[in-house]
């Protein structure tokens, strides 16, 4: 008979994940014992990860190591973690053997909510849930902040318990300092970071403070935290995962590509790390370690909410330079499957339109292919056309030219994607990486850039002849018909510099701010590979 614990205990969901059968059947009998209704079971991590990417769990008890399986329970719980798919209520326990428990109670600093060491007890495992219940009664207030929006309360919640030294000070911590750093409050994130640095060198919080010195643009010191941090940690595959974010975003592909290997042979059924794997290699120029890595993060992910389609995209292209037509019907059946299950993202609509292009220039339907590539282009102006959806329409532009031909049609498009998306030179020179299929593309896309400096520059020459005014409307003409962030940020610096001799300035700075927000948010960057959980742990490249 079961013994009530405590008088909700029957309201508690677990999830026992074991591949040893009879391991799984007695932490179920126990939990039962304890008066746990509600348990579901899964015998591999894999099976788990979907489990609890589309359902909810109050207490996760996993096993580290799994029979015939690249994954772990602890690489299990860091991914769903780095892609925020698991709920900060949740209650992770890892159970460990003696041959793991080191790095077990190492992960315990940072991310577990504890541990049971093998052999382990009843009465154990009933102190690991009281204690998760607990602390999940205490924690309350913050966890339903959370969950109704509010991270700036539920970061000041955390501060305030890390710094009165109270249960799960720690834990605490470093809730609030992610929040800190989600909500903007980088200044308050890397404080919070450095005292937690101060009372207990936890290798989380040399990470954080390295993330806050990424996102406030501080890449070399961001740098050198973390391959201090990598040299004390080598097996930490976070820390791996920003110093490639780093260096992609110096310029160093090469490193970032050498990072990301090592970050993929610690963790390697890591689906978000083979996508950036995969993707970077393609960036890189290193087409079939590309393949290699997104074909594996296809065969063990594709269902998954981890699972970005951009890197069916990539795939697609691969196949289609490689003349293989079965691969790529089999990348274009599992793209039709994800707008199924989202039938109203637009993200995966051009996806999806851009590989039905590949496909059917591969099967030499030339119709079909222009009718997707009009399809496709009609959406250049959209608020939501991005950086990405510009250099996947320029990718299978400049496959069609190759092999049919260019179009009068096509070139307008390659020129008006220019003018939008020209905002640099890195990005010009992304664009032309993705026209290379067809150097003449390439050869307008660069036109285009010097055209929009050109622009710039006439414009600017009102403001060095002291009309400042003349220049911001000037500047912003060009912005609403091209959409170019460039010109669209040079309104706003005039702008602001003369602010106090343009009569109608405040109303100019607001159409400025309207464009900004509708049409440059994501501004010139490549998510690579960094799937659902983008903000969690995306690697990008910016321009």
């Amino acid at each position: 008979m079961a013994r009530q614990l405590y008088h909700d205990i029957d309201q508690c969901r677990a999830l026992v994940i074991d591949g040893n059968v009879t391991s799984r059947s007695i932490l179920t009998g126990m939990l039962r014992d304890m008066g746990v209704v509600q348990i579901a079971q899964a015998s591999r991590a894999l099976d788990a990860r979907q489990m609890l990417e589309n359902r909810s769990f109050d207490v996760v008890l996993c096993d580290y190591h799994f029979d015939q399986s690249a994954m772990s329970g602890q690489e299990l719980l860091d991914e769903l973690r780095q892609a925020r798919l698991l709920p900060y209520a949740t209650v992770f326990v890892m159970v460990t053997g003696e041959a793991s428990y080191t790095r077990v109670t190492e992960a315990a600093e940072a991310a577990l909510d504890g541990y049971l060491l093998k052999p382990h007890t009843a009465a154990a495992l009933e102190q690991r849930v009281l204690q998760a219940r607990h602390r999940k009664r205490l924690l309350g207030g913050i966890f339903e902040a959370i969950a109704e929006g509010d991270l700036a309360g539920a970061a000041a919640a955390c501060q305030q318990r890390f710094e009165q030294r109270g249960e799960y000070a720690l834990y605490a911590a470093r809730i609030g300092a992610e929040l800190w750093s989600r909500s903007g409050e980088h200044a308050r994130a890397g404080a919070l970071y450095e005292a937690v640095r101060a009372a207990q060198p936890a290798p989380w919080a040399r990470l954080g403070i390295a993330r806050v010195e990424l996102d406030t643009g501080r890449l070399p010191q961001a740098g050198h935290t973390l391959q201090a941090l990598v040299g004390d940690q080598p097996a930490y595959a976070d820390a791996y995962d920003l110093l490639g974010q780093v260096q992609a975003e110096q310029g160093e592909l090469a490193q970032a590509l050498a990072t990301c290997r090592q970050a993929v042979a610690l963790t390697p059924a890591s689906i978000v790390r083979l996508q950036k794997l995969g993707t970077l290699a393609f960036h890189a120029g290193e087409p079939d370690e590309a393949a290699q890595a997104l074909e594996r993060a296809v065969r063990i992910g594709v269902g998954s909410k981890l699972f970005d389609g951009q890197s069916l995209m990539l795939l697609a292209l691969l196949q289609h330079d490689a003349r293989d037509t079965r691969a790529l019907a089999l990348s274009a059946g599992h793209l039709e499957r994800s707008l199924e299950r989202a039938p109203d993202d637009a993200r995966l609509r051009r996806i999806g339109q851009a590989i039905g292009v590949l496909h059917a220039l591969l099967e030499r339907r030339g119709d079909a292919a222009r009718d997707a590539l009009a399809a496709l282009a009609a959406g250049l102006r959209e608020a939501d056309f991005d950086f990405e959806a510009a250099t996947n329409l320029l990718a299978v532009l400049a496959r069609a030219a190759a092999v049919g031909g260019p179009s009068p049609t096509a070139e307008a498009w390659v020129d008006e994607l220019a003018r939008r998306f020209c905002a640099s030179k890195g990005a010009a020179d992304l664009l032309c990486a993705a026209a290379q299929a067809h150097p003449a593309y390439a050869a307008r896309v660069r036109a285009g850039h010097q055209g929009i400096t050109a622009l710039a520059e006439k414009a600017l020459t009102h403001s060095l002849n002291g009309a400042h005014e003349q220049a911001v409307r000037a500047l912003l003409e060009l912005g609403r018909d091209t959409l170019n962030a460039k010109l669209l940020d040079m309104a706003g610096l005039v702008l602001n510099r003369h602010l106090e001799r343009i009569a109608d300035g405040a109303a100019l700075g607001g159409d400025i701010a309207a464009l900004r927000q509708r049409f440059c948010r994501r501004g010139t960057q490549l998510a690579l590979g960094s799937g659902h959980g983008r903000a969690a742990g995306g690697l990008n490249l910016r321009a």
